[in-house]
């Protein structure tokens, strides 16, 4: 159980809101309806002090402020996280920062992560296909047990979704791309593959995400720091 009641927790985003940085975060395209505008380091230590526990992540994300629902995605247990509870928030993301956070914080250690990957790059909404990459993404990084052939599949729903020119799904598209080819050597000979497939491509969207990414993975930097892995 967490160790702050919601009402401490309120009392506490209410002291550090800082209403200057509430109106700059607009430049960033972060456009919550309400926020107090608690910078992620305050809001990580806050999450820290709160704990674990899933009916007061409940509650701070029916709560429908950005600093509650980025709270209630830092300490909720991910355990307790179906499969349902991820389309519901999900279906509600509408902008990038909320997006991103849940599937840094909490979604990629649910049970349901590779599933909901998968499935919400199909889907129509825009945050939703932006949280299916950026899931993607972050399981690339950070999900060291995953067998490679698992992040490998993320290559095909990458590739299909460049066409999209969304900024906002590109964006997690590029995203998604680099993090495969930055996994390990066999991820990168694969990620460039595509990269250069998208990198000659006749549509400016798809041409965009290829250039960036092969720009990145061919790098000296990320061959030297894979090859460092291998022989590590």
């Amino acid at each position: 159980m967490g160790e702050m009641t919601h009402a401490e927790i309120v009392t506490e985003l209410e002291r550090l809101g800082d209403p200057e940085d509430a109106a700059g975060m607009v430049r960033f395209g972060i456009t919550p309806e309400r926020t107090w505008g608690i910078r992620m380091p305050e809001l990580r230590a806050l999450g820290k002090r709160i704990g674990t526990d899933h009916e007061l992540a409940l509650r701070l994300w029916a709560d429908d402020a950005r600093e509650t629902r980025i709270l209630a995605s830092l300490v909720d247990d991910p355990g307790s996280v179906t499969a349902k509870q991820m389309d519901a928030w999900a279906s509600e993301f509408d902008y990038w920062e909320i997006c991103d956070q849940c599937c840094m914080n909490l979604f990629w250690r649910t049970p349901s992560a590779y599933e909901k990957c998968h499935e919400w790059t199909d889907a129509d909404g825009e945050y939703v296909r932006r949280a299916g990459f950026a899931l993607m993404a972050v399981l690339a990084w950070k999900d060291k047990a995953a067998e490679t052939a698992a992040i490998l599949e993320f290559l095909g729903p990458i590739e299909r979704g460049a066409v999209d020119e969304r900024h906002t799904v590109a964006k997690s598209v590029s995203w998604a791309l680099r993090q495969v080819g930055k996994r390990d050597l066999e991820c990168n000979a694969a990620a460039v593959v595509v990269a250069s497939r998208l990198a000659d491509s006749d549509e400016a969207a798809r041409r965009r995400i290829g250039r960036e990414a092969l720009k990145e993975l061919t790098s000296d930097a990320v061959r030297k720091r894979l090859a460092s892995r291998r022989t590590g």
